[in-house]
């Protein structure tokens, strides 16, 4: 006889949730463009579920220059007005406005000399914090480290960072493991590490 897996309740909507919570959500993603990648989508998602912007996750791909940074801060009011008529992502002005301007933020503190990722990994200490979470009902919608998270993403000049927003985007990306502990993915995700702390000595 086989055995059913078990998984967290918000993934068993439709065929494309189930397949990101067992192929992606919870993994630790520790590449730089990957990582502005989700935070531009879960910017795109204030207000709306998850699910809307799932399925549209290849139009922004597209629209969005696969995400990368460089490209993104280099749109104009034209490229604006063009995003706006793409029926492939959500056509809010504020959160087109905002994607735009935080690769330029994201351009700036490269140019501080900040490390992008571990700037981001930096608020768990580089390293995935380990929930034990029984029901879904013991999921917060922010925490301390996102509520550090999004203080320090908006004082670097990012927009549609809140901390519930900055919680969902950890989540997603791995910093935390928040599949239920009855979830066959949490046993997985727990074994994956961060990308650690580089030490950096002080001049």
């Amino acid at each position: 006889m086989t055995r059913m897996l078990v998984r967290c309740d918000w993934s068993l909507a439709n065929p494309l949730e189930t397949a990101y919570h067992d192929e992606e959500w919870g993994v630790p993603l520790t590449d730089a463009q990957a990582l502005f990648g989700m935070l531009l989508l879960e910017g795109a998602q204030a207000g709306l579920s998850w699910d809307t912007i799932l399925a549209r996750r290849e139009g922004y791909r597209r629209a969005f220059d696969d995400f990368d940074p460089e490209r993104i801060a280099r749109y104009d009011a034209r490229k604006a007005a063009k995003l706006m008529a793409d029926p492939g992502i959500i056509r809010n002005r504020l959160k087109i406005a905002a994607a735009i301007g935080n690769a330029r933020a994201f351009l700036a503190l490269r140019e501080a000399g900040v490390d992008w990722v571990q700037f981001l990994w930096g608020f768990v200490g580089g390293r995935p914090l380990r929930n034990q979470r029984r029901s879904m009902s013991e999921v917060p919608a922010e925490t301390a480290q996102s509520q550090a998270m999004s203080k320090a993403l908006k004082t670097a000049g990012f927009r549609f960072v809140g901390p519930t927003i900055c919680y969902a985007f950890m989540q997603a990306t791995g910093m935390v493991n928040d599949h239920l502990i009855s979830c066959f993915r949490h046993r997985a995700c727990a074994r994956l590490p961060g990308p650690g702390m580089v030490n950096r000595r002080r001049g």
